[in-house]
């Protein structure tokens, strides 16, 4: 950047350079920040490194909770204190983009690197995310691992973009599928596109869609003008549409599974 060692000394000792690594400083504050401290572990392990892993699936935002320490893949091998750093010789570009100033996984990638180190349920979600958030589909998925054919828990992560893993957000959810499951009734694709938009159950085969309400998520003016939405909407391809609240689900869930068992009487 042009100035000497001892420039960059004396802007250190004056705290207008702080040292985060070797060569890399942050530019006169201390500030907490996700992006700063990702983009510094990028920048000190050197040209063509890129944020990958849970590190990435966070800054994507397909990820939640606490955001991980910095993870990078870099063309050389690299020891950075505080991330964690593995070598790949060659990033295939058609792999990396950019998110706020920062070389990052793509989408799609990132979601091959998760399915290494996270579980079903957590893949699953993470799936669920990348398809709302960035319209991923299973052929971008694909893709990635077609150039990666040995790419560990490649098969799990086919298995959730196929649809075949059931994608629960919530306990609500999670518990509405356990009562089926005791009740044996048909289990519902759960969290996929139906028409316009996302819905929480739906039994393609017998018309039916369920919505599950809860009030921390349906608390508003929009969103109960939402909720009535999908209900014409569902009506209007020719389904069946029902809601349950947490009061049906966890509470007292025999009306709910009485009234299940006769929507798809004949066909459980």
């Amino acid at each position: 950047m042009g100035l000497s060692v001892d420039e960059i000394t004396e802007r250190v000792r004056k705290g207008l350079l702080i040292r985060e690594y070797k060569g890399v400083y942050r530019v006169g504050h201390q500030a907490p920040s996700v992006e700063a401290r990702y983009l510094a572990a990028v920048r000190a392990s050197g040209d063509g490194a890129v944020l990958c892993g849970r590190a990435a699936g966070f800054l994507l935002g397909i990820l939640k909770g606490s955001p991980p320490p910095p993870e990078v893949m870099t063309p050389t091998q690299r020891s950075i204190p505080g991330a964690k750093t593995r070598r790949s010789r060659r990033v295939d570009r058609r792999d990396v983009t950019t998110v706020r100033s920062i070389p990052i996984t793509t989408v799609p990638r990132t979601l091959v690197d998760l399915a290494a180190v996270l579980p079903q349920d957590d893949l699953a979600r993470a799936c669920h995310e990348a398809g709302v958030r960035y319209k991923t589909t299973p052929r971008q998925v694909e893709a990635v691992l077609a150039r990666r054919p040995n790419s560990p828990g490649a098969q799990n992560l086919r298995r959730v973009m196929r649809g075949e893993v059931h994608v629960t957000l919530s306990k609500l959810e999670r518990v509405f599928l356990k009562r089926l499951r005791d009740a044996r009734l048909p289990l519902p694709i759960t969290n996929r596109p139906a028409g316009r938009r996302r819905v929480d159950c739906r039994w393609p085969d017998y018309r039916l869609t369920v919505e599950l309400q809860s009030y921390r998520f349906h608390n508003s003016r929009y969103a109960w003008q939402m909720d009535r939405r999908r209900g014409r909407e569902a009506r209007a391809r020719g389904d069946t549409f029902r809601e349950y609240d947490s009061g049906d689900v966890f509470d007292d869930p025999r009306y709910m599974l009485q009234e299940l068992r006769q929507l798809l009487r004949g066909k459980v």
